[in-house]
């Protein structure tokens, strides 16, 4: 059956950095769009960022255009997101999303759009 296991978050300083990772079994990786969204308490789940089969194409959310670079290592069948110059307000549980065939500019922020899902790693942000 299909696994994704994210892992690297943790505690950090606002202004300090992280790497989450998420490792995929399963399923042929490079036939999957991939993406990470995150849910903080009491709010909708975010997409934040997508990446293509290929890796050509990435897309942001304006929240961490800037910030946040994801890419995916096709080998190795793994998603990273680095995230550096971190804030309060990037609090949330971080999940990674697997969507097969092409990314898709239009919808790739909507959770529903995504077949598979990981637990979760937690990003916790101090000020």
């Amino acid at each position: 059956q299909v696994q994704m296991v994210e892992s690297g978050g943790g505690l950090v300083q606002a202004g300090g950095s992280l790497r989450l990772s998420c490792t995929v079994s399963g399923l042929t990786f490079d036939d999957y769009a991939m993406a990470w969204f995150r849910q903080a308490p009491g709010k909708e789940r975010e997409g934040i960022s997508c990446i293509s089969r290929g890796a050509i194409t990435t897309d942001y959310s304006d929240s961490v255009k800037g910030r946040f670079t994801i890419s995916r290592d096709n080998a190795k069948n793994t998603l990273f997101l680095q995230m550096n110059n971190l804030k309060p307000d990037d609090t949330a549980m971080y999940y990674c999303a697997a969507r097969a065939g092409a990314y898709q500019s239009h919808s790739w922020r909507y959770p529903q759009y995504f077949s598979y899902w990981g637990q979760g790693t937690q990003v916790t942000v101090s000020s």
